[in-house]
This record gives C-alpha cells, structure tokens and sequence, in this order.
C-alpha cells in the first residue's frame, strides 16, 4: 500500500478542525473546474467553427487542386498527367481556368472572377445543393450557360428571370493598346444565365461566375491551358497519401494542396486565435492554482502534529513531504476532472439545444455558437493542468520543510 497517498486522500475528504480548510480546498477545486470548463468550452468553440467553414468550403472546393509553381497557366497533356487521370483512387479529374474580368447586366457592371470550368464539375462539388434559384447547366442545345454567385445577381440585379445574357469584358492577351479607342483592347462576350449559387462566402457569392471552359477559352484567348486541376478522390482513398504520390510524379514545378491548404488564411488565423485563447485561459488556470497554495498551506500548519508523530514512527521528511504533494495534486486533479465533465456536458447541451446564440439579430450562417468536442484537446488541457500545478503544490510544501529542517538542525 502506497502510505503517503493513502494519507493524503484521507486529509482530503476527512472533516479538518478548522471549516476555514475544508473551505478554501473546495473553493480550489471549484476555482480550477471553472477555468478548466472554460478551456473546455472555448476551444470546442473554435474548433466548431472550422469544422463548420471547412464543410462549406468542402462543399465547393476540391479535396486535391494540382496548381504551377511559377506563372498562372499550364498543360495536363503530359504523361504525368495522365497518370494522375487514371489513378485508381481518382475519381473525377477537373479542369478549371480562372482569370478576372468586367461582367455587365443592362446598366449594372462590376468585377468578377471568371472561371471555367469541365462538364463534370457537377460530379465534383455539390453544386445542385448550393443553387439559390434556377439550375446548373454548362452547355445545352448548342448554347453556353453561366451560374453566378447570389452575391454577385444581387449587385447586378439580374433576378431570377434570365432572360437577358451578361457581358463580359476581358482584355486581350495579345497586341497593343489603343490609347484612342480603349475598349478596342477589350475582347467581349455573351453568355446566358441559368442560376445562381451561395456557399455564404463573399469570395464566392459575390464574384465568382461559373462557365464552359471552352468558353472561358476563347474569351480569354488560350488553348489548353489550365489554371489548376481539381480532384475528387474515392471513397475510402487516403487523402495524405495519395497527395504525396502526386508531388512525386509532378516534381517540385507543381503544387498539390489538400483543403485546409487552399484556405491556409483561414485555418492560420483560426489557429492562431485558438491557441491565443488558450494561452490566456492557461494563465487564468495558473491564478485559479494560486488557492490549491492557501489550502496546502493551511493543511500544513494544521497537520503539523502529525508529522511530528510520523517522524516519531520512523517515517523520514521525504514520505511525510510526498503525503501533502499528493494532496495538492489530488485537489488540482479533482478540479480538472470536473471541468472536464462540466465542460463536456455544456458542449453537449450546446450542440443539441444551441443554448448559447450568437445573438445580435444579424444574418448568420448558424443561429447558435457551432461546438467540436476533441478528445486531443482533452488530452492538452489535463496536461496543462497536471504541469501547472507542479509549482503550486511544490512551493508550499518545499518551503514548510526546508524551515522544518533548518529547526532541527
């Protein structure tokens, strides 16, 4: 039997002569639930926020994009290439190309970014479910169709008739320009509309129009180029894996990145913030700590008799010194256990009842605050608990014995 920590646990649920003790213990424990609950709460907080993003970018954006390193434009006519079109894990292979330019409806004109994109684009997002209003359609009939973020129908006011075509004006990629007539440099078409989309993201709902590659082609005037390619992979197919496969087969000329790094600004200043916000309840946790000292100390001067009967019996300064660390331990333990479980218990409530709304009367995309419960968050916070606490249960008990040495020396 470990005597020390048998002692300890019962200085710690036993009745102490002065109530002032039993006081000051729970207000630590309770100190140290509360800002472990905080921890808790926060941090599923933010990574409910990204989980909640990285689904609506998920829902348009690849889950693989293959982009050149230097320049805007390449080639998939390549051997390399065609492997990558062929490779079992592969399931929709996208080309797409993307450039800037002036898009016009009636009166109303503004920029935008054009991109084109395959026929099977619709295998490769979830287009369909994104749609405001009409459909998406490429080409029909002989005739090309653009889909257009809502944000962007709404500052053209192009409403949900499409009757009328837009304009768009790019400026050509090649000759001089003609300083007496400007617009000479412009090359211009028209395309009809079919529908427009929303993914809640002024990136995309307020520039992005959607068109046949081939169109977007000869408007910008190339060939076969393509800014990037976009894949699906298969069900089942390890992403990481097959994401440095193709690095190796494309050379360090390409980029291969996944979705977290398309979106890096996003992710980047989500972590930032979360681990900033960590820090500063990490600190708040030391303060809350600071009480597990009070009680340690006051446990101490209490139990001094004891000791002294302890040593009689032959214990030595170490056991009887492991007795109140133990103790200190088992108070910012039985705080972090119970942060954890109050914690966890408030993620759930708020995941299922949205307790907690994000309020204000502004048009969000979630009523209430998203929540995403990890378990290696979990894990992070005992940590932190367990290496804060070391100096708050060593101190006191350091400085007791040393006095108590120098006394019997």
């Amino acid at each position: 039997m470990n005597l020390p920590l048998h002692i300890a646990k019962r200085y710690l649920f036993s009745k102490k002569t002065h109530n002032a003790i039993n006081i000051v213990s729970m207000v630590s424990v309770f100190g140290i639930a509360v800002a472990v609950a905080a921890l808790v709460c926060t941090l599923s907080v933010y990574n409910g926020f990204q989980k909640l993003l990285g689904s609506m970018y998920s829902s348009f954006d690849p889950q693989l994009k293959i982009k050149v390193v230097e320049g805007k434009t390449f080639r998939t006519n390549s051997k390399a290439f065609e492997t990558i079109r062929k490779n079992k894990d592969v399931s929709v292979f996208c080309e797409t190309l993307e450039e800037n330019a002036l898009v016009q409806y009636k009166e109303a004109q503004t920029s935008a970014t054009i991109k084109g994109v395959s026929d099977n684009f619709r295998e490769l997002t979830k287009i369909d479910q994104l749609l405001y209003s009409g459909r998406f359609a490429l080409n029909e009939y002989d005739f090309n169709y653009a889909t257009i973020g809502v944000g962007l129908a709404g500052l053209l006011g192009t409403g949900n008739s499409f009757i009328d075509p837009i304009i768009i004006n790019a400026p050509k990629r090649h000759g001089t320009i003609n300083i007496a007539n400007p617009a000479a440099s412009f090359k211009t078409s028209q395309i009809l509309l079919c529908g427009t989309f929303g993914i809640n993201q002024s990136d995309y709902d307020n520039h992005l129009v959607l068109v046949p590659i081939s169109f977007a082609r000869d408007l910008f005037e190339y060939t076969d180029e393509v800014t990037a390619v976009e894949i699906k992979l298969k069900d089942g197919a390890n992403e990481e894996s097959v994401k440095k496969s193709f690095e190796k087969l494309l050379g360090p000329d390409y980029t291969v990145q996944n979705i977290m790094e398309q979106k890096a600004d996003f992710y980047n200043i989500n972590r930032i913030e979360k681990w900033m916000t960590y820090l500063i309840l990490s600190f708040i946790l030391l303060i809350a700590l600071f009480n597990v000292i009070g009680s340690l100390s006051m446990l101490i001067l209490e139990k001094r008799k004891d000791a002294q009967t302890l040593s009689e019996l032959g214990a030595d300064n170490k056991k009887i010194r492991k007795i109140f660390l133990y103790e200190g331990r088992m108070i910012a333990f039985s705080g972090a256990i119970l942060g954890i479980i109050i914690g966890a218990a408030l993620c759930f409530l708020q995941e299922h009842f949205g307790l907690l709304k994000l309020g204000g009367g502004g048009n969000y995309i979630v009523d209430a605050y998203p929540v995403n419960l990890m378990f290696k968050d979990i894990i992070l916070i005992f940590i932190t608990v367990l290496v804060v606490s070391i100096p708050s249960t060593w101190w006191p008990v350091l400085a007791y014995f040393k006095k108590r040495e120098n006394t019997e020396v």
